[in-house]
């Protein structure tokens, strides 16, 4: 399989320093250009199968993506949303207390916050239904950066525990991997954002 990751736009939320989680998220007026630069880059890209994260934010960055490649199937899913944040939703990362930031980096369960072993059991599920669903397909996964961190850990079989060691990916981001049934990977580039510049 062939697989191309990429991030939605900026949104609103982004500028501002707001915690989105599974908020649904505003694509900013930057976020609607990268998302149309980020098309126009992948429109002669062989493409089969789209699947994003039914947030709008990425939803909305998906269909910009579709509209050059229309007869390919879009598929909304809650498997790619964004690690869920709880009560941290909606909050600016700068009004949160000293106390309480440690918890968005926990391993153990608080409250109504996803950990990033949650994250990536789910992620993994995903990509492993897919993978062995279009073993031989070019896939588009349009995403979220925590999940997409957690998606290349998946890939690179990696631990939950190294999420927070790979990079941010940034806006409308592309990283391109082949596949191989066995979950043997080949990455031809990761995080590019050269269609921004």
């Amino acid at each position: 399989m062939r697989l191309i990751l990429t991030r939605h736009g900026e949104t609103i939320e982004n500028k501002m320093g707001i915690i989105q989680g599974h908020l649904p998220g505003k694509l900013s007026k930057l976020g609607k250009e990268q998302a149309k630069k980020l098309a126009k880059r992948l429109k002669n890209e062989k493409i089969d199968f789209i699947y994003s994260s039914d947030l709008a934010r990425a939803a909305d960055t998906a269909k910009e993506i579709a509209k050059f490649h229309p007869i390919i199937p879009v598929e909304f899913v809650e498997d790619l949303r964004e690690r869920y944040l709880g009560s941290f939703q909606g909050t600016k990362t700068n009004e949160i207390h000293d106390d309480k930031i440690h918890l968005l980096e926990s391993t153990e369960r608080h409250e109504d916050i996803e950990t990033n072993v949650e994250l990536y059991q789910r992620i993994n599920k995903f990509f492993n239904f897919v993978l062995n669903k279009h073993p031989n397909n070019n896939v588009l996964f349009v995403g979220h950066s925590g999940a997409g961190k957690a998606l290349v850990c998946s890939i690179m079989n990696k631990s939950p525990n190294d999420i927070k060691t790979i990079e941010n990916l940034s806006n409308t981001s592309v990283t391109i991997y082949e596949i191989d049934k066995d979950k043997n990977c080949k990455t031809f580039l990761f995080n590019c954002t050269k269609h921004l510049d």
